[in-house]
């Protein structure tokens, strides 16, 4: 089970999962509590943020000019900047796919809550309570 705040290593290049990072079981897959699915959707949008920034950066090198009039200096800014518009549109990638990672957490969390809501009216109504 994924551990919200701990640190944590992707499988190794064999392609196998250390124990109890994720899944593990012979039918594998995912199991989080609310807590966790609050941790990894904060940690995506972190992480989307962190692209952003970086996007702010980059568009200094897509505004880059030549340090001189001559064709050397024009010919090397006009590379920078197609490597920095090139960043750019690689970084605003990065940024969207961490985005809709968080927004995968938060419809889990929002599931996850209407299933505690309905679970809690089920054991209300057969007399019971939480």
């Amino acid at each position: 089970m994924y551990d919200p705040g701990a640190d944590w290593e992707l499988p190794g290049p064999d392609g196998v999962a250390r124990a109890g990072s994720y899944g593990g079981g012979a039918g594998g897959g995912f199991s989080y509590d609310e807590e966790t699915l609050r941790e990894l959707m904060r940690e995506w949008n972190d992480l989307a943020n962190e692209f952003k920034h970086d996007q702010e950066q980059a568009a200094t090198l897509a505004r880059v000019k030549g340090p001189g009039l001559e064709y050397a200096s024009g010919g090397n800014a006009e590379k920078i900047q197609q490597s920095g518009e090139a960043l750019l549109a690689t970084l605003a990638s990065r940024e969207e796919f961490c985005r809709n990672m968080a927004a995968k957490f938060q419809a889990a969390l929002g599931k996850y809550a209407r299933a505690e809501d309905e679970h809690t009216t089920e054991i209300t109504q057969t007399g019971g309570s939480l």
